[in-house]
């Protein structure tokens, strides 16, 4: 795979002025790096990717294996965003008919514990424990519809939560993990989460990056933050 003419303005774009040569530089690094862990990381993980597919057929025959959800990327460009699926199929009717359940949901910065949620699956409640429901997002950062690193892609009724910062926000690919995920993950609410956010927004170089990547691999092991 390759860095098409699009990608490459999309890249050239995220530093806003030409003259700064060191946030381009970074950006098109970023996008290589990018290519090259989703290829390898899909590669290496198909085995993986039949053992949980397997397993979700014979728990669920009928049921589909990954679940697709449309969320905003760069500059506000929409993309379906792949996971596992963690819930059962009619999850969404589930969660608008139930208006106690749908407040608690929103109140809580849109999630419910896995324990109360019954939209949950029994696989899908150790998929999301161990992070496993996350892996097939790689598909999307191997298209360029997110990173390995950035903030995290959210639907629309989230993107609300940002006011007046919505359009800073979108200025970045979204990421797999982020400064907020590291720093909490679900443990962390709006209006907290969107101050993370914003902060690897404004402050993305590799060694944030870095730091990043290294303290998600801690926080997947100790499933901290994992609904």
């Amino acid at each position: 795979m390759s860095l098409d003419k699009e990608e490459i303005s999309d890249v050239m774009t995220y530093s806003e002025l030409t003259s700064h040569k060191p946030k381009i530089i970074y950006g098109l690094i970023k996008r290589i790096g990018d290519i090259l862990a989703s290829s390898i990381g899909l590669i290496i993980l198909i085995p993986l990717f039949l053992i949980v597919a397997l397993i979700m057929k014979c728990s669920e025959p009928t049921a589909p294996i990954f679940f697709s959800h449309t969320r905003n990327g760069k500059k506000g460009k929409k993309f379906k965003m792949y996971k596992f699926r963690t819930m059962c199929q009619d999850a969404e009717s589930i969660l608008m008919k139930d208006t106690a359940l749908f407040a608690k949901f929103k109140a809580n910065g849109y999630k419910l514990e896995t324990h109360e949620d019954p939209r949950i699956t029994k696989i899908g409640g150790i998929l999301r424990k161990t992070s496993l429901d996350e892996l097939p997002q790689l598909i999307n950062v191997c298209l360029g519809q997110m990173s390995l690193v950035g903030p995290r892609p959210l639907p629309d009724r989230e993107i609300i939560e940002y006011g007046d910062n919505q359009e800073k926000f979108l200025s970045v690919k979204p990421g797999m993990t982020g400064w907020w995920q590291v720093s909490g993950r679900s443990t962390i609410g709006y209006p907290e989460r969107c101050h993370l956010e914003l902060y690897y927004v404004e402050k993305s170089c590799f060694t944030f990056d870095v730091l990043i990547l290294l303290k998600t691999i801690g926080i997947v092991l100790k499933r901290v933050g994992a609904h």
